[in-house]
């Protein structure tokens, strides 16, 4: 296609995401996003030409695995499910459910309708944990998934409804969702069909006094409702026993590598950002590097610059503190991380050239201690613009 037929021309992302639909036959898509590229279609539906994607975020899918197996087996009796809220942590929903339902795992949660509509074609059984508001009832009862219900109002709205199973989350002590346990024993779950109560720990992170009082709080209501069910902990709730597990633990960052626990300090890094050099340069002695001349090359340094910045999830914190690294090599974040653009001391490599391309280190534990971020936003952060 000749640059004069693009004009009016929109880009459209690749099949594989669900957020946009691509025009052009799939005989054109010789790349797409999990091959690195977008196509750039003209407005009649023509076929386009690829779009490079500068950024790449690299799953393997082994370690995935190999981190629910883990925990699975942690789990002891209790089923091991899956968490893939907020586009599975990041990492994109519809691959890691596919991953992980060929490896075995049957229960899947997810925080909004939309997160559960992105998955209604995987056929495995979803749970969305903010419920059914009052514009979320045709989708909540078109079957796609179980609502979990967690106040007085969303289940008036299910029974009058005529919705059929559910879920139900209980307040245990964090005072966020879920219905009281008074509540529970009041009799306002009467005539539900419930597949699984639920309530979530406060400080599963933490040696906490709390955990055993939600712990103990929520055995207590074993029997006390049509549940088939009872699901209390998290990734660092598994790490804390099996007195935790009952019969459903819902893990979401160990999953993917993130460590919220030292009993889970054996979770193998899934997610691997990869970002492209833009550009090689000399930076002389006494010169500075980036916005505020936050660093002077005490040396000729070698410096490239890669295609990554906070617009990505690659944000402030690893100014001056994050590393790539391409074969054996270490290579420095020199300088501010910027908007779309990250300093990198490639004194190390000197073959690296433009084009090339090296992978941020982001083993979450140490990537944490680095950028003074929290796991979860390390993964949740990673932006649109890579190649999943």
């Amino acid at each position: 296609m000749g640059a004069a037929t693009l004009t009016g021309a929109t880009p459209t992302k690749g099949p594989d995401a669900p957020a946009w639909q691509c025009p052009v036959p799939a005989s054109c898509l010789t790349g797409g996003p999990a091959a690195g590229g977008w196509c750039w279609a003209d407005s009649a539906g023509n076929a386009g030409i690829m779009i490079s994607a500068p950024l790449r975020l690299r799953l393997d899918s082994a370690a995935l695995v190999s981190n629910w197996r883990a925990l699975a087996a942690l789990s002891g009796r209790a089923a091991c499910g899956a968490a893939v809220k907020a586009d599975g942590y990041g990492l994109g929903a519809p691959r890691v459910v596919a991953v992980l339902a060929e490896a075995g795992c049957r229960d899947f949660f997810v925080a909004t309708w939309a997160e559960a509509a992105a998955l209604a074609g995987t056929g495995v059984p979803v749970a969305v944990l903010h419920g059914a508001g009052v514009d979320d009832m045709v989708l909540a009862l078109s079957g796609i998934a179980r609502p979990v219900l967690s106040s007085a109002a969303q289940i008036a709205r299910w029974r009058s409804a005529g919705g059929g199973l559910c879920d139900v989350m209980v307040d245990t002590g964090m005072n966020r969702l879920g219905i009281a346990v008074d509540e529970v024993r009041a009799g306002l779950l009467e005539g539900l069909s419930i597949d699984t109560l639920m309530s979530h720990l406060a400080c599963a992170d933490e040696d906490s006094a709390m955990n055993e009082r939600q712990r103990a709080a929520f055995a207590a209501l074993a029997g006390a409702t049509s549940a088939r069910r009872m699901s209390l902990a998290n990734s660092a709730g598994i790490g804390l026993g099996r007195a935790f597990a009952f019969d459903l633990t819902r893990p979401g960052l160990a999953l993917y590598g993130g460590v919220p626990r030292p009993e889970l300090r054996a979770m193998r890094q899934v997610a691997y950002p990869e970002a492209q050099i833009v550009q090689r340069r000399r930076v002389r002695a006494g010169d500075t590097i980036g916005y505020n001349a936050t660093y002077t090359a005490r040396a000729d340094t070698e410096v490239a610059i890669i295609h990554i910045g906070y617009a990505d999830g690659y944000l402030r914190g690893f100014s001056n503190m994050g590393t790539a690294r391409v074969g054996g090599a270490a290579l420095p974040v020199v300088g501010r991380v910027s908007m779309d653009l990250t300093a990198l001391d490639v004194s190390a490599a000197p073959a690296l050239a433009e084009g090339d391309w090296v992978t941020m280190d982001y083993a979450l534990p140490e990537a944490a201690q680095q950028s003074g971020l929290s796991q979860y936003e390390l993964l949740t952060a990673l932006g649109r613009r890579f190649a999943r």
